[in-house]
């Protein structure tokens, strides 16, 4: 029984001192001062939050922007920035935040551009070459060239598997016209905190 009680014990202290290469409260500090913030939220990914999130943004939205096609803009960017994050994210299992849930972030902030959407979540190692593949792609592709791709997408569906966005990627980028900024931070051994943004101009009036 004292051998088993010491092997807990001793497992226990394995994980919670276990390496975090990466400072999540500095990072979404950081975003915060960065930029004028519109919302703002961490925690706990879910059909709720982004319900709640939609409402509540496109309220903003009706109050800080005049020009009606900069506003659906920036919602449809919005939908599908959320919708990435709902079913993309992984989280580390006993983890500070994630505590087994799926933990991200999300923020909809104003600068010299125009909209920028930001939005963050935990990814799997194993899964990062694969999306990095798609982002730069994407990246790499003119307007009439990602048109053509979301169609050959739309008719390929396993380049929207778990494994890495796909449809919604493409879509955003088109919607927007901007390139897709990422990045990808070590976190411990097993995950990395993967950082999304784009920037939606703000139309003349």
């Amino acid at each position: 029984m004292f051998r088993l009680r010491a092997e807990l014990k001793l497992l226990n202290l394995q994980i919670v001192s276990k390496p975090i290469l990466f400072d999540l409260d500095k990072h979404f500090s950081q975003l915060n001062n960065e930029e004028e913030t519109i919302f703002a939220y961490r925690g706990a990914i879910s059909t709720e939050f982004i319900n709640n999130t939609l409402f509540l943004v496109e309220a903003k939205l009706n109050d800080i922007i005049q020009k009606s096609s900069t506003r659906k803009k920036v919602y449809n960017v919005l939908v599908e920035s959320l919708q990435n994050l709902f079913h993309h994210v992984d989280s580390p299992l006993g983890d500070l935040y994630g505590k087994g849930e799926s933990y991200g972030l999300f923020l909809l902030s104003k600068n010299g551009v125009g909209y920028k959407i930001t939005t963050g979540n935990f990814i799997r190692n194993e899964r990062i070459p694969q999306l990095r593949e798609k982002l730069e792609k994407i990246n790499s592709l003119t307007k009439e060239e990602l048109k053509d791709f979301y169609k050959f997408v739309l008719n390929n569906q396993e380049f929207s598997a778990k494994g890495g966005g796909g449809l919604g990627l493409i879509d955003i980028a088109r919607k927007t016209g901007s390139k897709l900024v990422y990045t990808f931070e070590p976190y411990d051994e097993n995950f990395h905190f993967f950082d999304f943004s784009v920037v939606i101009p703000e139309e003349e009036q």
